[in-house]
């Protein structure tokens, strides 16, 4: 079978020959490429999809969103100072302003002053959400389509969650905390206003060609918590991952981080598949104990954290760790190898390599 074959087979609970071994190498390609050592093979949009190929990966990642934002009555003012990206949004009901440092070390960048601070921000997000509108743009989505092939399959995404939006990129789970304290309503009827617009992208996802659809949530247990996921979290779910099923795509939910006690929460939420999974040493719990825990019909998707990649651990317990991995998948139906979450900058060529070589020896399902 061919690596789009196995893919398209376990998304369908029918059984591969082998399991199917999928990487996202974006930013391992992107650290490359920040330091003057990527292949200009290995360039644009192409070379993601040669370097998947010719690394013996199945291609899923990187997704995208399909649809354009168009602002009505507001304004976003852009700069840079040094490693500083600053953004303001400038609107009739105050101006809101973030700050994010870009970390040469990790080729990343992180917040230093979230957009929301607290309740007071509020009517200004809500008139910028109030105030963006979507347009499809599905042009993307027949490139990828093209250059993947027969080796993987193409994703796009819809918005995160309300609140998932307000913890991992406008306030910070901090501040969120502090709103819901200060004004649990004002606070509920920010994450009404934020559904209503999120769904309205999430349209223009839905009904484009592409095969499966990620909710990008980044979810790490200790983070939201079983009490916030049921009050918070767990309705949306169920209301888009039900979207995803009627348009006839596949559902992904992106949880790399800690996984219990939210994996089995989160699989019975209605996803097809629970990707990036993270196992010890690098998760909370061994890759049995998540095999476990999630629901039987839902996808286990990962399994090798990103840093394994690296020259942290020896050859010999990397493929001693693959290969437990492999036992433990070929044991479990529906089930697929991935990078927990992301293979790093600093990783090797060989190493990622040497996966696709396990899969064929030891994978057979």
């Amino acid at each position: 079978m061919t690596k789009r074959e196995r893919i398209l087979a376990v998304l369908n609970h029918k059984k591969p020959d082998k399991l199917p071994w999928c990487a996202d190498l974006s930013y391992w390609m992107h650290g490359l490429k920040e330091i003057g050592k990527l292949e200009d093979k290995y360039s644009g949009e192409e070379g993601l999809f040669r370097m998947h190929r010719d690394i013996g990966s199945g291609f899923y990642l990187q997704g995208f969103f399909p649809y354009k934002e168009r602002r009505e009555g507001y304004e976003v003012k852009t700069e840079h100072r040094g490693k500083d990206t600053i953004t303001q949004y400038i609107t009739p009901q105050g101006t809101l302003r973030e700050v994010w440092e870009y970390l040469p070390s990790s080729f990343a960048s992180a917040p230093k002053e979230h957009l929301v601070k607290g309740i007071n921000d509020f009517p200004a997000l809500r008139y910028v959400m109030e105030h963006t509108f979507y347009e499809a743009d599905y042009a993307k989505i027949d490139r990828y389509q093209n250059y993947a092939g027969d080796n993987g399959v193409t994703l796009c995404y819809v918005p995160k969650s309300p609140f998932m939006d307000l913890v991992a990129l406008r306030m910070g789970i901090e501040a969120v905390t502090f709103a819901i304290a200060d004004d649990e309503g004002d606070f509920l009827a920010l994450l009404e206003t934020m559904k209503k617009k999120h769904l309205e992208a999430s349209e223009l996802t839905l009904a484009s060609p592409c095969e499966c659809i990620m909710v990008p949530e980044n979810l790490s247990s200790e983070v939201v918590g079983i009490p916030n996921y049921f009050k918070y979290m767990k309705d949306y779910h169920k209301i888009i991952t039900d979207k995803i099923r009627q348009a006839g795509k596949f559902s992904f939910i992106h949880q790399d981080g800690t996984m219990k006690p939210l994996v089995k929460e989160v699989s019975e939420a209605g996803f097809d598949v629970v990707e990036a999974c993270t196992p010890k040493p690098v998760g909370d719990v061994e890759i049995e104990e998540i095999a476990a825990l999630i629901h039987p019909n839902t996808i286990l998707w990962g399994g090798i954290p990103g840093g394994y990649f690296t020259d942290i651990v020896s050859d010999a317990e990397f493929d001693r760790h693959v290969m437990h991995v492999l036992e433990v998948m070929r044991k479990r139906p529906n089930s697929a190898l991935g990078v927990a979450d992301q293979v790093i900058p600093g990783s090797r060529f060989e190493r990622i390599k040497r996966v696709d070589e396990l899969v064929e020896k030891y994978g057979a399902v």
